[in-house]
């Protein structure tokens, strides 16, 4: 199995150099050259299996013989063993042929751990056996540095620098960053939003000297592995609702694209997926993509769904790449646009978007009625988030076919807005009840790279 580039210009490379590389030297993604297919036969079989047992054989043909069976299966082992749900992604029922994905259960008590549990694990074997150290730095609207840090805090050898918009993610999120006692994990409060944060990180990949010296990594959703993960509950869930003899659609609130872009991967691996809902908060540059051809940066909105707050989708380009028949030279030009403030795409492309994808947004108004309709009506408490994905999956959803909703936060990650909505406070799990008593050790640093370029080596010498 191997990877190439969205932009066309940098060598192929198995997935474990893909893995360990995250960005390609292009600025390109990487994607698979070919995407495996599973048989009706293959998914059939799925059913009655452990999620670790459904993982294994969904992932397993992407790995190629960068890691043996036995051991990546013993990685996956490791990797949901902290989950607090025996199912891992339990499908709870909405309504009639609407059910909600809780994707929540991991360590953090959000979608990320799927992915950044299993790429910690995957990365601790691949540097072990090839005897090196690396440098990740991550950059997150909230639950991404979180789940980060709680995978690889502690290991030998990974430093991590995790960049978060200053002020603008919730106290929970932030105190799962900042609170980690362990020296080779460290919080940056960035003094922008997260799409300042997510551009001094690709800056960081693209300035060679600096990415060879600190020997850099990727985790954010532009690495492969992390969508990779993120297929896996496609499929279990899809066969827990009669998958592969009836279609089922999703619907999957997003801002960076990777987690929807996982859907759209099932979906050509053979799993019969009807349609791809795109649900967005006020932040809508892929709901506006999506209407009218456009894609334009807009000013990021503060909401209270702050891991969407997002108007720089990275993974919207692997997307693109397969809308413009993989033309690598294409998609470069498009992105050169996008730093020039945006882009047009073909009609071509958009009626191949439009084949898979759907998409709606909701409104700060419409998030707050949704979470208190649905404690009300489905006795279901909502992060923000989940409840952005209920309301566009209600508007689009067909009844006829089943619609899986991904709820991708538990609801105490953002107490105050659930509260605001329902009238009660969702309390933390007891495994992190002492969150708020913990001590915080956190740095604040300028929107500027060689600032946070220095800090970095600062601490990786120290």
């Amino acid at each position: 199995m191997k990877y190439i580039s969205t932009r066309g210009r940098a060598p192929e490379l198995s997935f474990e150099e893909a893995m360990l590389s995250g960005l390609a030297r292009d600025g390109g993604l990487y994607v698979p050259a070919e995407i495996p297919q599973m048989s009706r036969a293959d998914i059939a079989a799925l059913a009655g299996l452990s999620y670790e047992e459904s993982a294994f054989r969904v992932m397993r043909p992407f790995v190629g013989d960068s890691f043996t069976d036995e051991s990546f299966g013993d990685i996956i082992a490791r990797a949901y063993a902290g989950f607090g749900h025996g199912a891992r992604a339990p499908l709870v029922q909405l309504a009639p042929n609407h059910f909600l994905l809780e994707l929540f259960h991991g360590p953090t008590l959000a979608f990320k751990d799927f992915a950044m549990q299993l790429i910690g694990q995957l990365f601790e074997d691949a540097l072990k056996r090839r005897g090196e150290r690396v440098t990740i730095v991550g950059a997150t609207s909230g639950d991404t540095g979180s789940a980060a840090i709680e995978a690889f805090r502690g290991l030998d050898a990974v430093d991590v620098f995790i960049l978060f918009p200053y002020g603008r993610v919730s106290e929970v999120q932030r105190r799962q960053m900042t609170t980690p006692a362990e020296a080779n994990v460290h919080a940056l409060a960035v003094d922008g939003n997260f799409d300042d944060c997510q551009a001094r990180l690709k800056d960081m990949f693209n300035h060679f000297d600096f990415r060879d010296a600190v020997r850099l990594a990727g985790v954010n959703s532009i690495n492969w592995a992390r969508v990779l993960a993120q297929v896996v509950y496609y499929f279990s869930s899809a066969v827990s609702l009669g998958a592969p003899d009836r279609k089922v659609s999703f619907t999957v609130p997003t801002g960076n694209f990777g987690d929807i872009f996982a859907g759209y991967i099932a979906k050509r691996m053979g799993l019969p997926i009807d349609r791809l809902v795109i649900a967005t908060n006020q932040n809508d540059i892929l709901h506006r993509c999506l209407s009218s051809g456009d894609y334009r940066k807009g000013d990021v909105h503060a909401s209270i769904s702050p891991s969407m707050d997002i108007e720089v989708s990275s993974n919207f380009e692997r997307a693109l790449f397969d809308a413009y028949d993989r033309d690598g030279n294409a998609i470069g030009q498009l992105m050169d646009e996008l730093g020039q403030g945006g882009f047009n795409v073909s009609q071509g492309a958009l009626q191949r978007l439009r084949e898979h994808f759907d998409s709606g947004r909701a409104s700060e108004a419409e998030t707050l009625a949704t979470i208190a309709a649905a404690r009300k009506t489905m006795g279901e408490l909502l992060c923000p988030h989940s409840a952005v994905g209920v309301k566009v999956a209600e508007e689009h959803r067909d009844p006829a076919t089943p619609m899986i909703t991904l709820a991708t936060a538990h609801p105490a990650k953002f107490p105050d807005a659930v509260e605001k909505a329902s009238g009660q406070r969702p309390g933390l799990p007891q495994r992190m009840a002492d969150l708020y008593e913990r001590a915080e050790r956190v740095t604040r640093v300028p929107n500027d790279l060689a600032a946070l370029e220095t800090h970095i080596r600062e601490k990786i010498a120290s």
